[in-house]
């Protein structure tokens, strides 16, 4: 026979229902103020004390006046952008229920300077929930596969410097980077990509 749940339990699994729908809110919210433009919007999903990071160190900022200074910075040398979000996943602390973690996986067409730019980029988040009840960024780090002008597309992707920032080629931060790329290299010899 199969006990039922408790009533604590249910309101725990429904929680962390709710808390993930909420998450997935803040990362689209997110992505519309991007695009936008809207610091305001962009402002109130950042914890007081949350940081921005970038494995190439492009994009660094500790604290919350720091990422509006780094996003102000960005949207003035950004015209017209379209971010979209594709696989999320989050897991809620099993030890606190107001602390979660996230991987989002995403594309952004932008205009930096003007160039017709294609990006595809995860973000590894760490979420906080306030006593407001209202979950917020507490850590989010982007790192790119590529982001080239559009015309370079066809050709860029073969390439380990993916990444064009103001005119700078640096390498792309995965998945040459990542533990499971590496040891499959490992284990069966260089990629031939010819």
């Amino acid at each position: 026979m199969t006990i039922p749940p408790t009533l604590e339990a249910v309101a725990a699994r429904l929680d962390r229902l709710e808390s993930k729908d909420a998450i997935r809110d803040i990362v689209t919210a997110y992505a519309i103020a991007c695009d936008e433009h809207d610091m305001p919007r962009l402002m109130a999903l950042f914890t007081e004390d949350a940081c921005f990071d970038a494995p190439n160190g492009s994009m660094v900022a500790d604290g919350k006046q720091a990422i509006q200074t780094l996003f102000e910075k960005t949207f003035k040398i950004r015209g017209p952008a379209y971010h979209w979000t594709h696989d999320t996943t989050i897991e809620i602390d099993p030890e606190d229920p107001d602390r979660a973690t996230g991987l989002v996986l995403s594309h952004a067409e932008t205009t930096p300077n003007g160039v017709v730019s294609i990006a595809a980029m995860r973000y590894s988040d760490d979420y906080r929930r306030a006593p407001d009840g209202q979950w917020r960024f507490k850590k989010r780090v982007i790192a790119f596969l590529y982001y080239v002008p559009a015309s370079d597309y066809s050709q860029g992707l073969n390439r380990p410097d993916r990444v064009v920032l103001g005119g700078n080629r640096l390498k792309a931060d995965y998945p040459e980077a990542l533990p499971a790329w590496q040891a499959f290299i490992e284990a069966h010899g260089p990629l031939n990509l010819e």
